[in-house]
């Protein structure tokens, strides 16, 4: 099933998926997920981390399940945040069980390692009568050797095979409570085997690059990689998985959902590249009204501009914005130069005008050089 959004783009319409108070699939908003990169055992550490991915803004937090000692650990982590907890298991079923005796909201495993049909048959029931999801996450890293034999090498092909091997496994065992995740270091790759898997499966999906780098490269790769899926309406959850502190990947993940009006999370702020017709900092500026306008949950369009040549137009299709100009700037307005200020006093105008549109009412110029002009 699809549906359409109002940029015309056609989404995908899974079907809906609850893992704890978060609810994906069937066109509801696109979940940010992370996983905690403590050791699961250091239960002060892990919640501590989750506490801060929350705060940045992560919804659903996936944590390491290697052994029995960490299985043990998730009941009291479990008792000390709502935040909805994917249990990430394999190899042993029984840390499956555990997990879900902790409370866990979502199992991720793979239903062809964790032993014979009689386990999968267990941890299904188990999840049944806890109405918890499972997670089927295929990486092209590890597919089945028979698959790669077929294949001759990882490909999307041999990833929906595994893909559809594991759903049908639970759905033989009438379980339909599915996500699926395809995932791979190759960019390409992964998003030919999330685009072949969203025509097969009504199961939502959720979206990232594997081992995508360090934080810059990372990024970069991620935003390739999910962002062109979820611009063909293909998503229903996504992780940008960085090297390093998993808190980084909450911004990425912002940023990607609310460029393409996903989601909303506050204020955009766009400046241009410069050149040598610039004449003021907009590198420094810029990043000082990013730094201004965290915590603003209205959704503002905010341009700082270095020249007259594009800045006014750009400025124009901004809620606010500033153009410079030689030794003073325009403060622009929903399209209209409202007061004109020296340098100096550009940010500081800009960032009242910030301030009363985010309250919803108007600025008025405040410093005697400034000049009203409309």
């Amino acid at each position: 099933m699809t549906m359409s959004r109002n940029d015309g783009t056609v989404r995908r319409r899974s079907a809906t998926v609850r893992i704890g108070s978060v609810t994906i699939g069937g066109g509801r908003p696109v979940a940010i997920q992370s996983m905690a990169s403590t050791d699961t055992r250091d239960v002060r550490a892990t919640l501590a981390q989750i506490r801060r991915l929350q705060r940045a803004g992560c919804e659903i937090v996936r944590l390491a399940v290697p052994d029995r000692a960490a299985a043990a650990a998730l009941k009291q982590i479990r008792a000390g945040t709502a935040v909805p907890l994917v249990a990430d298991i394999h190899f042993d079923h029984r840390l499956a069980l555990a997990a879900l005796d902790a409370g866990v909201d979502k199992l991720r495993i793979n239903p062809g390692n964790i032993g014979p049909i009689e386990n999968v048959r267990e941890v299904v029931k188990a999840a049944k009568v806890r109405k918890v999801p499972i997670r089927i996450g295929v990486n092209a890293g590890s597919l089945e050797r028979d698959i790669l034999r077929k294949h001759g090498r990882p490909t999307a092909a041999g990833m929906v095979e595994s893909a559809l091997r594991h759903a049908r496994m639970l759905e033989r065992l009438d379980f339909r409570g599915i996500v699926l995740s395809l995932k791979g270091s190759d960019v390409p790759m992964t998003i030919a085997a999330c685009r072949l898997i969203a025509g097969k499966v009504p199961y939502p999906l959720h979206l990232g690059v594997t081992e995508a780098g360090t934080a810059f490269a990372g990024a970069v790769r991620s935003a390739v990689g999910i962002g062109t899926l979820l611009a063909e309406g293909i998503g229903d959850t996504i992780r940008v998985s960085l090297c390093g502190d998993p808190v980084r990947e909450m911004e990425a993940a912002k940023l990607i959902l609310q460029s393409l009006g996903l989601r909303s999370f506050g204020p955009t702020v766009i400046a241009c590249p410069t050149c040598g017709r610039c004449s003021i900092d907009v590198e420094k500026i810029a990043r000082r009204v990013e730094a201004a306008v965290k915590g603003i949950g209205r959704p503002l369009k905010i341009a700082v501009m270095g020249c007259a040549v594009n800045g006014p137009g750009e400025a124009r299709e901004a809620d606010v914005g500033i153009c410079g100009g030689r030794g003073r700037g325009a403060l622009i307005r929903r399209g209209r130069v409202v007061a004109t200020v020296r340098e100096r006093e550009l940010v500081p105008a800009l960032l009242r005008e910030i301030a009363a549109l985010s309250r919803g009412r108007r600025a008025s110029p405040k410093n005697q050089n400034q000049r009203t002009t409309g």
